[in-house]
């Protein structure tokens, strides 16, 4: 079992650059414009930016920057940019997939007008006083969000940079292939959400829906009780209550074990259930009888974990993708009550654990789940029918 170091600061020295430039940039245009929306314009290009830097390594200048903010590379790696990593080009191939799909989708809704920014940032605005709401937005959605989307780089580093130059192996293709799959799921999931949207706006408006104008996959038996409900329950989504977001996290999860699955190192530590808790027990014990100070746990738990430094952008925005989607339901459930009947019927992300919440109730309790699927999937006045 082999582990390799995360990289410094001077192998890191042009993303760091750029992501310092986007995190002022998009912080000064929110002041300016009072829209904060500006790093979700850019989260359908950033990864894809950072990704292209450590996969096209070869293409930039070595050593010196010709200007500011020009991709180069530093001394740490020129042995990497000497010729291209088949892994990192397969890897920078799948972002492009996943960047052309985000970008349609962001298009298409409108999300690219400056003008426009994401309600929830609305409503943060108006439980926060104005200088709170301002140091979140520095933090949080121009800094946090920024360094974010730089992680996502990273697993291409590991490929490109720590990593031989060789063929693919097995891992890469199974991989790859998953990745597509989740890449169309996720596509698949966005088109029924839009689909939904214009058949509700349609029904509330009075005017003909076609849906000719959607994509295959996304033509669903909509009905009027669907839009009163006024949230999508149907296709993908009745299996998960964010198919979408569920699909993103899996993409960059294999996004990142592209370099772990691979027959070189880094390679994560494989620990049993009993060395946790016998390393979780000592650490506690000795922190709660003076044996060692805060510090001294803090030390000795970062040691156990450094090793899994590789999976660290996908657990991140996992961390994130949970904490803002708690929002947001909180957001959905003050506005659409009926939410809380699909919190109890349909998991947040998990296909499986829907299952389980399925059988659950057709086991203990049957006039509950007919009641809930009444309410997610019952028709009133036929399809097409407005009253």
């Amino acid at each position: 079992m082999a582990f390799v170091s995360p990289p410094s600061l001077q192998a890191l020295a042009w993303p760091l650059q750029f992501c310092v430039f986007s995190t002022a940039a998009t912080y000064v245009a929110s002041v300016i414009t009072g829209n904060v929306s500006q790093v979700d314009r850019l989260w359908t290009f950033l990864p894809t930016i950072y990704t292209a830097y450590f996969a096209l390594l070869p293409l930039w200048p070595q050593y010196s920057q010709p200007f500011p903010l020009c991709p180069y590379v530093p001394e740490e790696l020129s042995l990497a940019a000497t010729d291209f990593s088949p892994r990192g080009l397969f890897m920078f191939g799948l972002v492009v997939i996943w960047m052309f799909r985000l970008s349609y989708n962001t298009f298409r809704r409108g999300l690219f007008s400056l003008k426009d920014e994401d309600y929830r940032w609305a409503v943060l605005r108006s439980q926060l006083p104005p200088w709170l709401f301002q140091i979140v937005n520095l933090t949080f959605i121009a800094a946090i969000q920024n360094v974010l989307l730089l992680l996502l780089g990273i697993p291409t580093y590991v490929a490109v940079v720590q990593q031989p130059h060789g063929p693919m192996s097995f891992s890469d293709v199974a991989l790859g292939a998953v990745s597509l799959v989740i890449l169309a799921l996720e596509f698949t999931a966005d088109n029924q959400q839009y689909a939904y949207q214009s058949y509700k706006q349609s029904y509330l408006e009075g005017t003909e829906y076609d849906e000719k104008k959607h994509w295959v996959g996304a033509r669903l038996d909509w009905i009027p009780a669907d839009a009163k409900r006024g949230f999508v329950t149907r296709g993908l989504w009745a299996w998960s209550r964010h198919p979408n977001f569920t699909c993103e996290q899996t993409f960059w999860w294999l996004n990142t074990f592209f370099p772990v699955a691979a027959p070189y190192p880094p390679s994560l530590p494989h620990y049993s259930v009993a060395q946790l808790f016998l390393m979780l027990k000592s650490s506690f014990l000795s922190l709660f009888t003076a044996r060692a100070s805060f510090g001294q746990l803090l030390f000795s738990l970062t040691h156990f974990l450094s090793p899994f430094w590789p999976i660290l952008p996908a657990l991140c925005l996992s961390a994130l993708f949970l904490s803002s989607t708690m929002y947001t339901e909180n957001i959905t459930l003050a506005k659409y009550p009926t939410y809380a009947v699909y919190q109890r019927r349909v998991a947040m992300f998990g296909f499986f654990k829907t299952l389980e919440m399925s059988l659950w109730y057709r086991l203990f309790d049957e006039e509950q789940r007919v009641d809930d699927e009444k309410v997610l999937w019952g028709s009133d006045k036929g399809k097409g029918k407005k009253d």
